[in-house]
């Protein structure tokens, strides 16, 4: 089976409350002698997932911009997608899970400033 397109999975169920921790790398363009240039084409940022019980990788693309939040903010994904890319081993081939969305937000909150209650 080939999911060209990924795995759309359900964010709460499958992440849980979500917390920003850092940015953990830029990835920039190269041109065809494959040296890097100064365009960043995507970044990858660190955050706590209650669901999967550490930390997560989500890469989002460069026009989404740099997100600048506070250590522990609660943030969502728009638009999550898992994907796999899968290598030759022994005994067995090695996989490689990744996330990308279409950006990185603040968590919404009520029009009282609080956030909405949390499902069960």
């Amino acid at each position: 089976m080939r999911l060209a397109n990924g795995i759309v999975v359900d964010k709460v169920k499958t992440f849980g409350e979500l917390k920003f921790s850092a940015l953990r790398r830029e990835v920039h363009a190269q041109d065809e002698d494959g040296m890097m240039l100064d365009e960043i084409t995507e970044r990858t940022y660190d955050l706590k997932s209650r669901g999967q019980g550490g930390m997560i990788q989500v890469s989002i693309p460069e026009r989404a911009g740099e997100k600048k939040f506070n250590y522990n903010d609660e943030v969502d994904m728009v638009n999550p997608v898992v994907s796999s890319v899968a290598t030759p081993g022994f005994p067995e081939p090695e996989v490689t899970w990744y996330i990308k969305a279409e950006d990185i937000v603040p968590k919404k909150r009520n029009p009282q400033g609080q956030m909405p209650p949390k499902k069960e």
